[in-house]
């Protein structure tokens, strides 16, 4: 039977759900990519990239049998890279261990590449009609609220007393919309700041709010300063093609092109950091020529600031030191290659200034 809470919910998600294009989709492979799209972004970001991938991938099928840089293309600008390397792996592993069908219980998902507790139950309760709770950023914030937590929401007993709470409240056979109907909550009203109490379903059960302490829930540990970070990149060009180079398949960014750079150390230059990181990486000495433009972007852990050279090579042959592998590329053709969003920036000044 469903608890007052659960029922509130269910009546006020009946007339309110978002209307998003991955809700009532018939296959739940389209649950799955919006789900792992959705971590860590926003749903008015993630709406376009997910209409451009299922027009491109429509299938676990045609996504497994992607190449990686096709699908790293597609998820350009998304950032968190690896939840589309672990999407692409988990398509083939889906392919070849079940028939090409996403499995339906929250223990088989989790054996999944990039899929842990909350997608796997929000996956089994939204795609499949399993009994099973989720717990996101919106839900663990409407739940501490609803029940006035004071221990760290992300503290391990916290997480397992907030994880208790929604599947107390879990209504038998509709657990799917139950925990769509949360994430809309913490999405439209019960917001990280000032929560629209007075418009709230289910305000009469909210103990935060009966006790004054809404915006002191969850109970997260502070922020820590963000380190900010100088780089520098090299526009090496020759006879009309730029030299690129491929990131490691594993950290920041992985698997994604860039221009050869890197950081600043303490003492240096900027044009004694190029060339410097320019022989530790590609073994060749640079001629760096004039600024190609300063670039700032903030990452989840830290901030970056970087300076862009026009660069010649002074002689020698470039290796991949450091790199996956490294190529020469028409400016034409640069938007073939996926990268993060510093070096896309610095490739679109190439297309109009080369």
């Amino acid at each position: 039977m469903a608890t007052s809470i659960a029922r509130r919910l269910l009546d006020w998600y009946a007339g309110a759900a978002r209307k998003l294009p991955w809700r009532g989709h018939p296959d739940p492979y389209a649950v799955w990519v919006s789900e792992i799209m959705l971590q860590q972004t926003r749903v008015e970001t993630v709406i376009p990239y997910f209409e451009r991938w299922m027009q491109r991938f429509p299938s676990v099928a045609a996504l497994a049998a992607a190449g990686e840089q096709q699908v790293l293309q597609a998820w350009e600008g998304l950032g968190y890279y690896s939840r589309a390397r672990n999407l692409h792996r988990a398509a083939q592993q889906v392919v070849a261990e079940h028939g090409g069908q996403l499995p339906q219980t929250r223990r088989e998902l989790e054996s999944l590449p990039g899929i842990g507790r909350y997608t796997a139950g929000a996956i089994a309760s939204i795609a499949f009609g399993q009994d099973e709770p989720a717990l996101d950023g919106n839900i663990r914030r409407v739940f501490a609220r609803l029940y006035d937590v004071e221990t760290p929401a992300r503290a391990p007993e916290g997480e397992r007393l907030l994880w208790s709470l929604v599947a107390q409240n879990l209504p038998a056979g509709l657990a799917g919309d139950f925990n769509q109907a949360v994430m809309d909550l913490g999405a439209t009203i019960c917001t990280p700041r000032a929560p629209a109490c007075g418009v709230c379903p289910v305000a009469a059960h909210c103990l935060a709010r009966e006790r004054g302490t809404q915006e002191l829930r969850p109970v997260l540990p502070a922020r820590k300063a963000v380190p900010h970070l100088t780089v520098t990149a090299a526009v090496i060009e020759r006879g009309g093609e730029l030299l690129l180079a491929r990131r490691p398949a594993e950290g920041l960014l992985g698997g994604l092109w860039e221009f050869p750079g890197g950081k600043l150390e303490p003492g240096e230059t900027l044009e004694q950091c190029l060339r410097r990181e320019i022989q530790e990486e590609l073994g060749v000495d640079v001629q760096v020529g004039s600024p190609f433009g300063v670039y700032e972007h903030a990452y989840t852990h830290f901030r970056v600031t970087l300076h862009a050279f026009r660069c010649r090579l002074n002689g020698g042959r470039p290796q991949a030191l450091h790199a996956s592998e490294i190529r020469w590329v028409a400016a034409p053709a640069l938007g073939e290659y996926p990268m993060g969003k510093i070096d896309r920036q610095i490739a679109r000044r190439v297309l109009k200034e080369f």
